[in-house]
């Protein structure tokens, strides 16, 4: 059977979000690519986003939330740093990883004691993530290895039947994917160039301390 495709409008919304709900696997348009939506608390549905990629399960998996006050219960702690980054660049296409809370899967951390989050600036996105209500996965919508998707065409010759839907938001800008900032500790890590570029990181990390 074919991949149903859904308008952007309040329905296909609604739509999209009762197949997370039910621990269906969506793709959806965010600020850069499509990516895989699932319920981040069904352990299956998660399992299934590894399968819909062909991706191995040591490889952690981000996740999208509508609003600040959902890191309670995904992140241990929320540093000065992150608190003013969040301020600047969130929503946006900057991917902030904080140290895990012990209740969420393994399954999206890798066993690395880290998660990636952030909120996207994209309209269709924010309001899939405030529809389902709760945290959903954020990993782009392509077969591992593979470019990223700007089209739900692209989605649907990319990953055929695997998925419950596609939520077709048109063409997205493509380009470079999100910066992934590492902050759950003093080092304040790049772990991954993106649309959001170090000399706008700069100015937000501390200073070295003279020398002498």
């Amino acid at each position: 059977m074919a991949c149903p495709i859904l308008k952007p409008d309040a329905d296909g919304i609604q739509k999209a979000a009762r197949i997370i709900w039910q621990g269906g696997v969506i793709a959806f348009p965010t600020e850069t690519f499509y990516g895989l939506a699932a319920d981040a608390r069904n352990e299956k549905a998660i399992q299934k986003i590894f399968q819909v990629k062909g991706r191995e399960e040591g490889n952690p998996i981000l996740l999208l939330v509508a609003d600040r006050s959902w890191l309670s219960g995904l992140v241990e702690e929320v540093n000065p740093l992150a608190e003013r980054l969040m301020e600047k660049f969130w929503p946006g296409p900057l991917t902030l990883v904080f140290r895990v809370s012990p209740n969420v899967s393994p399954l999206l951390t890798a066993n690395t004691g880290k998660i990636g989050i952030r909120i996207s600036g994209l309209a269709v996105a924010q309001a899939l993530t405030r529809a389902v209500g709760r945290p959903i996965t954020g990993t782009s919508a392509n077969l591992s290895g593979r470019p990223g998707a700007s089209t739900a065409e692209e989605v649907v010759q990319s990953l055929g039947e695997k998925l419950d839907a596609v939520l077709d938001g048109g063409k997205t800008a493509g380009g470079l994917g999100t910066t992934v900032l590492d902050v759950s500790d003093p080092s304040f890590r790049v772990l991954r160039d993106g649309v959001v570029a170090k000399k706008d990181l700069e100015p937000f990390f501390p200073k070295p301390a003279p020398k002498g």
